[in-house]
């Protein structure tokens, strides 16, 4: 069950990112969640998903161990696209 987490309760910014570099990072993790949970909800070996998205499977091998500094936003919405699956945004004021 998941929770809605408040402005304190932000990991990146407790690990000492700034507020920019925390959403930044933010979005980034829930967007490869979304790619690792495709791959794995279709069962893909990493090679299958590499055809499929049209990078290597070093690369994937990268994404299915979270390295989240090697995806820019740019590629995960590309990965997520190339999965048939599509990124919508909800933009809001700060607390």
């Amino acid at each position: 069950m998941k929770r809605n987490r408040s402005e304190s309760d932000d990991v990146f910014e407790q690990l000492g990112f700034s507020p920019i570099e925390a959403a930044n990072l933010r979005l980034r993790s829930v967007m490869m969640d979304a790619v690792i949970e495709e791959i794995e909800r279709r069962s893909l070996t990493q090679a299958k998903a590499a055809k499929i998205m049209g990078i290597t499977q070093p690369r994937v091998s990268n994404l299915m161990a979270g390295k989240l500094h090697l995806f820019s936003v740019d590629t995960l919405i590309a990965l997520l696209a190339k999965l048939g699956l599509r990124v919508e945004m909800k933009v809001r004021k700060a607390a």
